[in-house]
């Protein structure tokens, strides 16, 4: 409820600075779900000026929030957010989505597939690069070369299914070797910090300064991407950019078939989510096999490039822009 009160107030408070902006004659007005509640926003500047409207998701926050049990699934609170989220959605002239699994469900929720466009994350790659030299932040942490640390970095909210976290740890606590590294914050963090207090295997990091970022993700042998069952087709994390541009293996939760394990394949391991004992023994086996990390990194680090690098993605965004604002004017 609070999160639903802080969307709305957060649209309601925009609207009057839209509005104004919306005598400026933009080009095109571009918003990004979540929060859909601003999409109205968008549609009546959008509107006003004359331009293009442009519905960037990055996450499907509504069938997240029922689909994952944050709200009540099944009745008439859900029907009426789905039919408004529908409505919304196909008023505007471009509706992009960060995967091809989730272009199909914008297909599915009614948006003519003209105006459907694949525009995923991107990561800098001459910022975020697998890096040869001593690891400074390991060595802070009091972390040696011979241990293998498996780094979850990132937002520790609900419905990141970081429940698994402790579970995993605890399991593996025999395994001298391997050591866990959790970075970041959110609403979920003080539960995680409580669920694996007196483990000596654990070390908390508050969010590292973007100056870090590389010195971080570099810092780990194996990264951890844990997600919730069901949610592996509504987010595509974007953290996983900078784990794959890092060089260094993925151990993810999805289901066979989903967006997320095809983008970790060859990458990475997927197991079953909530399957803790398939994590573990995922973790010991690439904990044991030093030339399978590398050749897994490898080949994340040559996704990245090929696939996510930064300027390849934003040139075809670009040109879609362009398309839609010269569609526009003509007509």
């Amino acid at each position: 409820m609070s999160r639903m009160v802080h969307l709305s107030s957060f649209a309601v408070s925009s609207l009057p600075v839209m509005l104004a902006l919306a005598s400026w004659q933009p080009d095109a007005v571009f918003t990004v779900e979540p929060a859909l509640t601003c999409a109205p926003v968008a549609l009546a500047s959008a509107l006003l000026a004359g331009a293009p409207a442009w519905l960037h998701v990055q996450d499907f926050e509504v069938d997240a929030a029922f689909e994952l049990g944050l709200l009540p699934a099944g009745g008439a609170i859900q029907r009426a957010a789905q039919a408004g989220e529908r409505w919304v959605t196909r008023y505007f002239s471009r509706a992009s989505t960060i995967s091809p699994r989730m272009v199909e469900r914008l297909l599915q929720k009614g948006v003519e597939p003209s105006r459907v466009v694949h525009f995923p994350n991107w990561v800098d790659v001459e910022s975020i690069f697998p890096m040869s030299e001593p690891n400074l932040l390991r060595k802070e942490l009091g972390l040696g070369n011979d241990q293998v640390v498996l780094l979850y970095s990132g937002n520790m909210g609900a419905k990141q299914g970081l429940e698994i976290l402790p579970e995993l740890a605890a399991r593996l606590r025999g395994q001298k070797r391997l050591h866990f590294v959790f970075c970041g914050d959110g609403a979920y963090r003080a539960q995680l910090e409580q669920a694996v207090a007196g483990s000596e295997n654990v070390l908390f990091l508050p969010l590292q300064p973007v100056g870090r970022l590389n010195e971080l993700l570099n810092a780990a042998d194996i990264h951890l991407l844990p997600q919730r069952a069901g949610a592996a087709d509504l987010v595509m994390p974007s953290k996983l950019t900078g784990m794959l541009a890092s060089g260094r293996p993925v151990i993810a939760t999805a289901a066979e078939g989903t967006q997320i394990a095809r983008a970790v394949e060859g990458c990475g391991i997927v197991v079953e989510p909530g399957n803790v004992e398939a994590m573990a023994e995922a973790a010991e086996m690439l904990a044991g096999k030093d030339e399978l990390r590398q050749r897994m990194g490898y080949a994340a680090r040559v996704y990245a490039e090929k696939e996510l690098a930064r300027d390849a993605v934003l040139l075809r965004f670009e040109a879609a822009l362009k398309g839609v604002v010269d569609d526009t004017a003509v007509n």
